[in-house]
């Protein structure tokens, strides 16, 4: 299994001290945390993308770029690229860039996005969000396949002839969908034989376990190996001290303060106690064993391979937070590591493991030829 840590840059008031800091330090914040999470050894490091209150993840590739700049090994990922809301020649030429300033360790977590205010920002409806985000994403991959391209566009003024510059770092890149309750994005990453990345934040397991199992309906339906179908999963929290009782009590007042926030800002509650956002939710609260534990039972259902936790503190202190990341990584990441499968894909620029697969099917052939 291999383990993200995720940034939407949330930009609030502390849920538990009511503190809230200045856009520059947030931004700091979040670069120190990628920092960490290089340093620790987690696999990847997201940044996610919204336009709206109250958050200030509307540039992902400016900070993924400045990440990049800070780090050697990790790999990046987009948490969620809001392809609906964009124009799918702008973004090409954006994670283009991104992709030869890290060295080509991006990985692009594609959705439609959410939110009133942003679809508003955009001009975007509704009813039409669907067919823009199906209709960028073709472009978008069509770009990165090949960099000249014509295409009878509904969204944007069509491609004739088009030449679209630089030509990116890793050919192909891998391409995630994220899902949170729609269909039409499961089916999307069915169609082109992509990766699922389930949110898995808001709702108890069911939804999210009908969703990843119609992905997998929909993948064979389409004629792809059903052991290459592959799915992440996210969490709606973290926090895990070696003393369990020590881990509830310290996060039930980050679970209280942004409990409160939602109920002042009028998001309905599905989880109405600690104790039932702890049980049925799936935030990772509690000792080590007991997070290893829940992570098996979603994986009994999910079949993933890659789980995000958050990367922010978000209430916790600085200390704690680290504390608890590096706990994960020492006692409950090499556990996972061991019990659960990673990708059928394995990890890393996916054109190395095509080159890889390459090398090893031109020795066979010598040697069959040779022997």
């Amino acid at each position: 299994m291999k383990f993200l840590a995720i940034t939407l840059i949330v930009h609030a008031p502390d849920p538990v001290t009511g503190h809230q800091v200045s856009t520059h330090d947030r931004f700091a914040e979040v670069i120190e945390n990628a920092l960490l999470a290089e340093q620790l050894g987690f696999d990847g490091f997201g940044v996610g993308e919204r336009h709206e209150r109250p958050f200030i993840s509307s540039s992902p590739t400016v900070v993924l770029s400045h990440i990049a700049a800070r780090t050697r090994s990790i790999r990046l990922f987009t948490a969620v690229t809001t392809l609906s809301l964009l124009d799918p020649v702008r973004a090409f030429e954006d994670y283009a860039t991104l992709d030869h300033l890290s060295g080509g360790r991006l990985e692009l977590i594609i959705g439609k996005g959410n939110g009133a205010a942003q679809r508003d920002l955009f001009n975007v409806t509704p009813e039409d969000q669907w067919a823009r985000n199906a209709e960028s994403f073709e472009v978008f991959r069509r770009l990165w396949q090949d960099n000249r391209i014509t295409y009878d566009t509904q969204f944007r003024p069509p491609l004739r002839d088009a030449e679209v510059w630089p030509q990116p770092y890793q050919h192909p890149i891998r391409i995630w969908h994220g899902s949170a309750t729609s269909h039409e994005s499961v089916d999307l990453a069915a169609r082109y034989g992509d990766p699922l990345f389930s949110a898995n934040v808001t709702n108890p397991i069911e939804p999210y376990a009908e969703l990843i199992d119609y992905y997998r309906q929909r993948w064979a339906h389409y004629g792809h190996d059903p052991a290459r179908a592959t799915v992440g999963a996210g969490t709606a929290g973290y926090y895990s001290h070696r003393n369990s009782q020590v881990a509830l009590a310290t996060y039930r007042p980050v679970w209280e303060g942004n409990s409160a926030a939602q109920r002042r800002a009028g998001v309905p509650q599905v989880f109405t106690t600690f104790e039932d956002y702890v049980e049925h939710s799936s935030a990772l609260i509690g000792s080590p064993a007991q997070i290893i534990d829940k992570v098996h039972r979603y994986h009994d259902q999910f079949g993933h391979s890659v789980l995000h936790v958050h990367a922010d503190a978000g209430g916790l202190t600085p200390e704690q937070h680290r504390d608890s990341l590096a706990l994960f990584q020492s006692d409950i990441a090499p556990t996972l590591r061991r019990d659960i499968p990673d990708p059928p894909w394995g990890w890393g620029p996916p054109a190395q493991k095509q080159a890889a697969a390459t090398v090893a099917t031109g020795a066979v052939s010598h040697a069959l030829a040779t022997g």
